[in-house]
């Protein structure tokens, strides 16, 4: 007699096999799978009662999936873009059950068949010339954090990159010279080069030469030598946000984000139709020239 697998054993062969393995999904990704399943064992303990090790699959059935996803707006006060995620990433663990135990292919059928959740996309703000002249301003230029900070700030609204991508560069990653660029992975796990205009080389080039890193080194660290965390990104942005409001009223009712400043990444001096963000070495060098 076939002895079925266990929540615990799918749940592993999940994440190892299929996202890690097989997929080769990002670090990102498998965190934010990793806090979805956290969240709705913990709900699964509380609801039905059982530890995590003797729940089974059968225990996380349609309706059980719908209570957990009210829960979540409910009682968590998510938003419904952010049950949509959590949404995803229980779409695609099921997908995975209903290969590997094709008797739970109906329990996978109906969990696959909950629609995501539509809900009305609020634009995102941008900020004006001045208002980002404001921003760029705002770091103490007579203090290391601040020399780093503006240098920071400067990289991420020229280049558009996303806040993972900007924390995690690496000095090996600034070109400088002819053809000046930095290079990232993007989601898609693409290398992406991005033009530097001149006012980014000269600041990239006093930075990097007092930060006096090792290729390898995060070209943007915290007070003890290590990568940036997103928190730590968001902290001093707020920081300087809240200082530039008092040279800029306008900042009072904008709400700036990591995002906010991808938008702003201005293109005005490129070519009319080029594609935001991805762009060979030869067109950096074109672009510099």
């Amino acid at each position: 007699m076939k002895v079925h697998a266990t929540l615990s054993t799918l749940l592993h062969g999940y994440f190892t096999q299929r996202l890690i393995a097989e997929m080769g999904a990002s670090p990102h990704t498998v965190a934010c799978y990793r806090d979805t399943f956290r969240l709705l064992l913990g709900f699964a303990q509380n609801r039905l009662s059982k530890s995590p090790t003797m729940l089974l699959p059968q225990d996380l059935d349609a309706p059980f999936v719908g209570h957990f996803l009210n829960h979540l707006e409910k009682g968590r006060g998510n938003v419904a873009a952010s049950r949509n995620i959590r949404l995803a990433a229980i779409h695609s663990f099921f997908k995975y059950v209903a290969l590997q135990e094709p008797s739970l292919g109906a329990l996978a059928q109906r969990v696959l068949a909950i629609p995501c959740k539509r809900h009305v996309s609020k634009p995102i703000d941008f900020l004006t010339q001045t208002e980002m002249d404001s921003l760029l301003a705002a770091p103490d230029q007579g203090t290391w954090m601040g020399r780093r900070d503006r240098a920071l700030l400067l990289v991420a609204v020229q280049t558009g990159l996303r806040a993972s991508e900007l924390i995690g560069l690496r000095c090996q990653d600034v070109v400088l010279g002819c053809g000046a660029h930095v290079r990232c992975l993007d989601k898609g796990r693409r290398e992406r080069c991005t033009p530097l205009r001149k006012d980014a080389v000269s600041t990239l080039r006093a930075w990097m030469h007092e930060r006096d890193g090792q290729p390898s080194d995060p070209l943007f660290p915290n007070a003890r030598g290590t990568p940036l965390s997103h928190d730590g990104l968001d902290y001093l942005l707020s920081k300087h946000v809240a200082k530039a409001k008092a040279k800029c009223p306008s900042l009072l009712t904008k709400r700036v984000t990591p995002q906010v400043l991808r938008h702003y990444a201005d293109l005005r001096t490129m070519p009319t139709g080029t594609p935001k963000g991805r762009f060979s070495a030869e067109f950096c060098c074109a672009y510099a020239a």
